[in-house]
């Protein structure tokens, strides 16, 4: 029987000795290694840190003391080792674990994280909340070195100091966010890792200050004045120490007594603590170690050679249709330019970087500042385009309002992944973006309904001089040509695929397939059913969708987007502006956070097939008929 079946964990880690801790360690990698392989799940972060984590609990009192996971991409051997072992075989399943920290899923889970940059903002309000009312417990967070190129961690990091909050930053520096990451303050902690000189300046100080008379180790461990003084002079570029925080490292993340001592000694400072260490993302597994951003999230795998086991899509993906359009545009428009947040590969943008790196931006886990940038590229005259996951661009939506449309600069917004991604779950479900983007002037929003469109409305996009959205789903298109030449899109906005007379199916993006599904159904009932992809959202085609309502008994809206606020209620606004009264009902998704699992057993959840559009509808037109 494995250790880490025997002792009660996580405080039977307390205990061990330095050997068996290793032991728990090398267990709890070949367990995620094992599940991910079959699950699929964010490998390589994971296994980076499981020396870490392990010393981390081996310290620590969870749950009085917390412990926050930026991203939670790290998470999975913080939740083996805090009484998940047994639930961990279903990670990322419907009905199963979550992938991410989530605190109704465990009192070891302090805070819920999912995107980047929040765990020190969330650990200085834990440690504050506990210091205002006298509570026991420490607060750890523990923050990959992408995750600092995002403004929030610095603004965490600025109050902390400011405060001399009590609590400990543990610096995961592996280099990378799901590729290498990019901008001065990696070249920054290169030059921290890797300058001899600096590191053997920095460990000669800091026994020098131990030897001091009537210091020694006491002030030492309580990072006292005159070793800050020292360190500040010397040292006047730690960017760390100059913002309040004693800095302690560089650690080997993956050796336990090494990151355990360290850890005391950064527990024992009354004031912020940055703990730097060095992991190595993809630790223990030789295909993730030599290929981590193909293993940061991936699919099922053959553990032996690191394949997919998944068989070969048969359509081009929507992300690599963006990516191919964006290259042949490119070509053709010297002013068009490329902004990823660190997810070139994600968002397709890697195949500009290949074409033309010379109009390729990463500005790093910064949504931000990259919607920001790009209005400044626009305000010159270049042509931008945004390329974000529906989920992230939440984290840019005042510089969407304020830096682009109030001012009505030309950027696009390629909205990948739209609508319900799957495994990941609620914290990267691309729900509200419909929502959230209708409320804004200026803005035109595109939605289509396969991978061919996407190309011909990103042409569309391009060719207005005003912002403009696009989303679209996560995967594989339907299999549909792609157009060549490339042209841009004129209209119909709305396109009648299917025509009858009873029912009116108003469907956008994938919602139309679904309609076509449920159209089919329906007329194996004897009732015929209009199918229309609506392909702008906004300004939406008033005059043919009232044509459309005008002539038809019912309508049911589709959209895989939030219900309230989206596609359907701009519809209901629609008909109701010009006196419509025709009975309605919208399918999309509820007004709650969808969970986790695969796609089509979340579109069934739901509601959201072509099924439950063809109840729908039948529903509507007989309470119609009376029966």
């Amino acid at each position: 029987m494995r250790l880490i079946e025997q002792i009660p964990l996580p405080h039977g880690l307390h205990d061990l000795d330095s050997v068996r801790l290793q032991q728990v360690a090398d267990e709890v990698r070949a367990e995620i290694i094992e599940v991910i392989s079959r699950t699929g799940g964010h490998l390589g972060a994971s296994l980076g840190v499981v020396e870490l984590t392990v010393a981390l609990h081996a310290e620590l009192e969870s749950p009085v003391d917390k412990i926050v996971w930026d991203v939670g991409h790290q998470s999975y051997a913080h939740k083996i080792l805090t009484g998940r072992l047994r639930a961990f075989a279903g990670i990322r399943t419907l009905h199963g674990i979550s992938g991410f920290p989530k605190r109704e899923e465990s009192q070891h889970d302090a805070f819920g994280t999912g995107h980047s940059s929040t765990s020190v903002s969330a650990a200085v309000g834990l440690a504050e909340g506990m210091r205002s009312e006298g509570r026991p417990g420490r607060v750890v967070a523990v923050v990959g070195d992408g995750a600092l190129t995002g403004g929030m961690a610095f603004e965490g990091l600025n109050q902390a100091g400011h405060l001399r909050t009590p609590l400990v930053v543990v610096l995961n520096d592996n280099e990378m966010s799901i590729k290498k990451n990019v901008g001065a303050l990696s070249e920054y902690l290169a030059r921290l890792r890797t300058d001899p000189t600096l590191f053997k300046m920095r460990r000669d100080l800091e026994r020098l200050v131990q030897q001091v008379p009537g210091i020694g180790e006491r002030m030492y461990a309580v990072g006292g004045q005159l070793k800050e003084g020292v360190k500040a002079a010397l040292f006047s570029g730690m960017l760390f120490e100059e913002m309040g925080f004693t800095y302690l490292g560089v650690v080997n993340g993956h050796d336990i007594a090494a990151v355990r001592a360290n850890l005391r000694r950064a527990l024992a400072v009354p004031g912020p603590v940055l703990l730097h260490v060095r992991t190595v993302k993809g630790k223990g597994y030789v295909p993730a170690e030599r290929a981590p951003d193909r293993f940061h999230g991936c699919g099922a795998f053959c553990i032996e050679t690191g394949r997919p086991t998944a068989p070969p899509a048969k359509a081009v993906s929507y992300t690599e249709a963006f990516g191919r359009a964006l290259v042949e545009l490119a070509r053709a428009d010297e002013r068009i330019m490329g902004i990823t947040a660190a997810m070139a590969g994600g968002t397709g943008l890697d195949l500009l970087e290949e074409a033309l790196p010379g109009r390729f931006y990463d500005v790093g886990i910064a949504e931000q500042h990259a919607v920001g940038f790009a209005a400044g590229l626009a305000a010159a005259g270049k042509r931008p385009v945004v390329a974000l996951y529906s989920t992230f661009l939440q984290r840019a939506f005042d510089q969407v309002i304020h830096d682009v449309c109030l001012q009505n600069l030309p950027v696009v917004f390629a909205i990948d992944r739209a609508g319900l991604v799957g495994e990941d779950g609620p914290t990267h479900h691309g729900a509200f973006d419909l929502s959230f983007l209708r409320i804004i002037p200026n803005l035109t929003i595109f939605c289509p309904a396969d991978e061919a469109e996407l190309q011909q409305l990103l042409a569309s996009a391009f060719a207005l001089e005003a912002p403009c959205a696009i989303r679209y789903p996560r995967g594989s298109g339907i299999g549909v040509p792609l157009p060549y030449p490339l042209r841009p899109l004129t209209g119909p906005w709305v396109e009648v695929r299917r025509s009858g007379h009873d029912a009116l199916l108003l469907a956008c993006g994938t919602g139309v397939r679904k309609a076509e599904e449920a159209a089919a159904l329906l007329g194996e009932q004897g009732i015929s059913a209009t199918v229309a992809n609506v392909r702008r959202i906004k300004p939406l085609p008033d005059e043919a969708i009232a044509e459309l309502v005008a002539t038809h008994s019912a309508v049911v809206t589709v959209e895989e987007n939030a219900l309230v606020g989206g596609f359907g209620s701009a519809v209901l606004e629609v008909m109701q502006q010009r006196k419509l009264y025709r009975p309605l009902e919208r399918v999309g998704l509820p007004d709650r956070f969808v969970g986790h699992g695969a796609p089509a057993e979340l579109h069934r959840l739901v509601g959201l097939t072509g099924q439950a559009i063809a109840e729908q509808a039948t529903r509507l037109l007989a309470v119609l008929s009376g029966t």
